[in-house]
């Protein structure tokens, strides 16, 4: 189950996000915010090859946790706040390669 501890945002790995802890509120949604603000914030260091690189890695990282939502197993409402945070940083890289 390598893939369980794939990180998927930031320092966040895919069992955060399918598991049951930490729980969706308010531990997953303070730990999505914390990494958004971090991940956000090194946008402006990166070169543009750099952010073509991580806008494909996050784009990959969304359907590797989207590829399993019809689990009735895993949190579904942790799966579309990852995925709610996800789009957030995929505009975000692509508003800095537009910029």
């Amino acid at each position: 189950m390598h893939y369980l501890d794939q990180k998927i945002f930031g320092k966040i790995t895919t069992k955060e996000i399918i598991g049951a802890e930490p729980p969706v509120t308010p531990d997953t949604q303070d730990l999505l915010e914390n990494e958004l603000a971090i991940l956000v914030s090194e946008l402006d260091s990166q070169s543009k090859d750099n952010l073509e690189k991580l806008l494909e890695q996050q784009q990959a990282a969304e359907d590797h946790v989207n590829s399993r939502p019809g689990a009735m197993a895993l949190s579904q409402p942790k799966i579309q706040l990852f995925t709610k945070y996800s789009q957030k940083y995929i505009e975000s890289i692509k508003q800095k390669l537009e910029s």
